[in-house]
């Protein structure tokens, strides 16, 4: 199942961009127009017939059947199985630049020592001022690198430090893509990750309507997701397994105990929810499903446009023959059709704006975003302060 997620920039605003985070990668598809985190790599795959050529004739494995329905992305340890599995994508972030500094020798140290050593950095006196530059620049490089090495397109991780300040984001955006432009990565190439605070949301309203694609992440509610596809967003993140772990420790909070009233798992109902909404009131994002904990979370997110799963679960799919007749009974969750009829009431139906946004926003949302926010803003200040500690890098 390919997607179409390219929006791009106008050879004007493209022109004014002229003027003017062990690792973790991401992959989505390798054309540029599809979509794609800590000490991780993640690579489509795409189960065919090659893949199983010592089955019999006739018979499929359970993964050529989800694939039927949805993009597979592998969470995948990133050295041991690189070879194994390359990535058509890639996600470049704090997290990755930590591991890039703890390690010994691995191919874009290179990438971060020039990161220390731009010239144009030097310029600046504060030092906070002074290891953000460097930061931004370690990211590019590093991204740059990934570039090259990947068909399909870079994702760059936004400061999560910046996640209630909009027009901080957009800044910072505007300065990453420039950066990107400079060493000849195009705007096609890129997206941006971007936490999913109201602000956060209203960033990528103003950045899409550049042409510069945003992906938005600690997405736990449905205003989140819903907010995000009424302003654009390319991709749209639900972490499965992140929410309903947070039910099985909390009440109080409407919509989770609403869908436990229903029989249903929390983070699985949200990511219906939030398909259902996107198709049946014709916005373009794309939504990805993240944290999926076993192969029955993969069975009941089919159609679903991304499923990130760990390598064991699809290990085990992919080991799993399906007679011909027996590959049928596999029931497409999540389809535009069954959206078609999926019925929303009139308060989810809202516009939504920073007052009903926040008055929606419920505690399990409030604070897997506040953790996950603090996470990553913990790891942007730890790259920070480890460039503080080796600049100037060796020979410069």
């Amino acid at each position: 199942m390919s997607a179409t997620l390219h929006s791009p920039l106008s050879s004007s605003v493209m022109l004014s961009f002229q003027r003017r985070r062990f690792l973790r990668f991401t992959a989505q598809s390798a054309k540029p127009n599809s979509g794609f985190k800590l000490q991780k790599i993640f690579s489509i795959i795409r189960a065919s017939a090659s893949s199983s050529s010592s089955l019999d004739a006739g018979l499929s494995t359970e993964l050529d059947v989800v694939t039927g329905y949805s993009e597979i992305v592998p969470d995948t340890v990133v050295f041991d199985d690189f070879e194994r599995f390359p990535p058509t994508a890639a996600t470049v972030s704090s997290s990755l630049l930590l591991g890039i500094c703890s390690l010994p020798d691995t191919k874009f140290k290179s990438a971060v020592e020039t990161a220390l050593a731009a010239s144009e950095c030097y310029t600046l006196e504060n030092s906070d001022d002074l290891m953000s530059c460097f930061f931004d620049k370690a990211l590019v490089n590093v991204g740059g690198d990934l570039a090259k090495l990947v068909p399909g397109r870079v994702s760059t991780e936004v400061d999560a430090r910046l996640a209630y300040d909009t027009h901080g984001i957009v800044r910072k955006v505007h300065d990453l893509l420039k950066l990107y432009i400079e060493i000849g990565v195009s705007p096609e190439r890129l997206l941006f990750k971007i936490p999913s605070t109201w602000q956060g949301i209203e960033a990528s309203r103003l950045l899409e309507l550049e042409g510069i694609q945003t992906h938005m992440i600690f997405v736990y509610s449905f205003v989140q997701a819903a907010a995000a596809a009424q302003v654009g967003a390319s991709v749209i993140q639900i972490f499965v397994g992140r929410l309903r772990d947070w039910a099985r420790n909390h009440t109080g909070d409407l919509e989770v105990e609403a869908a436990l009233r229903r029989g249903e798992d929390p983070g699985l109902a949200l990511v219906t929810k939030a398909y259902n909404y996107i198709h049946k009131y014709g916005h373009n994002s794309k939504l990805m499903a993240a944290a999926v904990r076993n192969k029955q979370d993969v069975f009941n997110l089919m159609g679903v446009d991304y499923i990130i799963s760990p390598l064991k679960i699809l290990q085990s799919l992919k080991e799993s023959v399906t007679p011909p007749d027996e590959k049928y009974s596999f029931v497409r969750r999540l389809s535009p059709q069954s959206a078609a009829s999926y019925n929303f009431n009139d308060e989810e139906l809202v516009t939504w704006d920073q007052y009903s946004f926040a008055s929606a926003l419920g505690p399990a949302a409030v604070e897997l975003l506040t953790v996950g926010l603090d996470s990553y803003a913990s790891q942007s200040k730890r790259v920070e302060e480890l460039f503080g500690k080796i600049w100037p890098p060796p020979n410069v």
